[in-house]
């Protein structure tokens, strides 16, 4: 029988947009987080276990939060993501604040995982069409030099308070990852949805382009590539205090070095995050319709 899944959640990070400790903002109709939401659609999609990244300054709150909760539900663990866990050999910079990125942030997981992992952020809704695919890919076709991400709609991805950045995917014709461009100051413009260039000049996109939203499956021989290139990044970019490590960045060159593969999945799911504080009550909302349809228990545990 295959090995079960393992769902690795990023929530380091505090939120400096929104402000305060935005993973436990409940969104729910009983009060529920967003990543619960997203630890449920695991469980259900087959995931066995969660690890969550998180700073060791919160843990207490965290974990009061979620432990009773999710106790019998699934297996938890907790990796702590510091800006003083360097490989042997590295020193933290002085004057350094900033995370090293979402790299890193996935390499603390290296000592609990030992097979396919997805990756995804805490504070973003992923719906649960997007955790059924990560979950049999993960579980049939994964391998060491096949990795995987869920692809969104662009049109269903847009904040109805602001512009937002999204990383544009480009495909071959077996549906693997090409390229993934970083477009700026995206909005829907009438009919058309547009980005800014580096001109300033508004380019139209189409509404069901696939757009990356740090929704990752993973073989666990990526521990080993994140760790030799996090060195080789520190040895470059170390010095620079708002450098960071990001896992698009390990995946593409593994990708340019012929290495792995990364198929793009698609979902049709909506997705949702808490980029403003003004999307929290449009957030709550669309959870309250999803609940209504039947899609979650008004209470989730």
């Amino acid at each position: 029988m295959s090995q079960k899944p393992t769902l690795l959640i990023l929530a380091a990070g505090m939120g400096s947009r929104y402000g305060g400790l935005k993973q436990i903002e409940p969104v729910g109709p009983s009060g529920e987080t967003i990543l619960e939401y997203s630890i449920f659609d695991a469980i259900r999609a087959g995931f066995g276990k969660v690890v969550f990244v998180i700073r060791e300054s919160f843990a207490e709150e965290f974990k009061s939060r979620f432990a009773g909760d999710l106790a019998d539900k699934i297996q938890i663990e907790y990796v702590y993501q510091e800006l003083d866990n360097l490989p042997e050999g590295y020193t933290l910079p002085e004057g350094r604040e900033k995370p090293w990125g979402t790299g890193h942030a996935i390499l603390m997981g290296k000592d609990v995982i030992n097979e396919p992992f997805a990756a995804i952020n805490a504070d973003d809704f992923y719906g649960r069409e997007s955790f059924e695919v990560a979950a049999k890919f993960l579980t049939n076709e994964v391998s060491a030099n096949k990795y995987s991400m869920v692809g969104y709609e662009l049109k269903n991805t847009l904040s109805e308070f602001g512009t937002v950045s999204r990383g544009i995917c480009q495909t071959d014709d077996q549906n693997n990852l090409v390229e993934i461009t970083e477009r700026h100051q995206i909005a829907r413009n009438g009919e058309n949805i547009t980005f800014d260039d580096e001109a300033g000049n508004k380019v139209a996109v189409a509404d069901g382009t696939a757009v990356s939203m740090n929704f990752w499956g993973f073989h666990p021989s990526l521990f080993q590539h994140l760790e030799a290139q996090f060195k080789t990044f520190l040895d470059a970019s170390m010095h620079l205090p708002k450098s960071e490590f990001y896992i698009p960045s390990v995946v593409f060159e593994l990708i340019q070095q012929g290495e792995v593969k990364a198929e793009v999945l698609h979902a049709s799911s909506p997705w949702f995050g808490v980029t403003y504080p003004e999307d929290k009550p449009y957030v709550v909302q669309q959870i309250s319709q999803l609940t209504a349809k039947g899609e979650y228990p008004e209470k989730l545990w």
